[in-house]
């Protein structure tokens, strides 16, 4: 059974999408941009030195110059530059969704009581890659014990719900709607 739901993607500034698709067409080896997402995350203190405007810009663009790897070390000073460092975390999520994208990769999340085998997953890829035309899907699984058994798969704003709750609340609704 297949239903709509809401869009849950977090929100992302128009800015932070716009520094992603410019990051992507750089050509900035994703090897440089996983290790600046990585230093942001564990040195929480990169973040509070790039967006602390007490600083002098030609201080944040020295740090940027000795901890960053050299391919996205301009990409960086840009966006110190412009004050956009607040964004970076944002920036970064847009950059994998963006990615992702054009590379027609396609982001599920299954939802069930006990996780399927890898028979089972490897047939739900290859069925979302047929149905979206995507090149590769990936899904994370999630457990759910109150569904009861059976299980819900999210794409995007589509949901296929084969749950015993969801088919239990379907059963009631007709009963009780007629």
């Amino acid at each position: 059974m297949k239903t709509q739901t809401s869009n849950r993607q977090m929100y992302c500034p128009a800015a932070a999408l716009r520094y992603a698709r410019v990051l992507f067409e750089l050509k900035v080896p994703e090897e440089a941009v996983e290790t600046a997402k990585a230093m942001f995350e564990e040195v929480p203190q990169l973040h509070d030195i790039f967006v602390n405007p007490t600083l002098p810009l030609k201080k944040k663009l020295d740090v940027i110059d000795r901890v960053f790897p050299q391919e996205i070390r301009n990409f960086l000073k840009v966006v110190c530059k412009y004050q956009r460092m607040d964004l970076i975390k944002d920036i970064f999520d847009a950059y994998d969704r963006y990615c992702a994208e054009q590379k027609k990769v396609l982001n599920a999340v299954l939802t069930c009581t006990m996780p399927p085998s890898e028979e089972q997953k490897q047939g739900m890829e290859a069925f979302l890659c047929k149905k979206y035309g995507a090149s590769e899907a990936h899904i994370e699984v999630c457990r759910d014990e109150d569904l009861l058994g059976g299980f819900v798969l999210r794409v995007g704003s589509d949901e296929y719900d084969w749950s015993m709750k969801g088919r239990l609340d379907r059963l009631k609704e007709k009963l009780t709607w007629r």
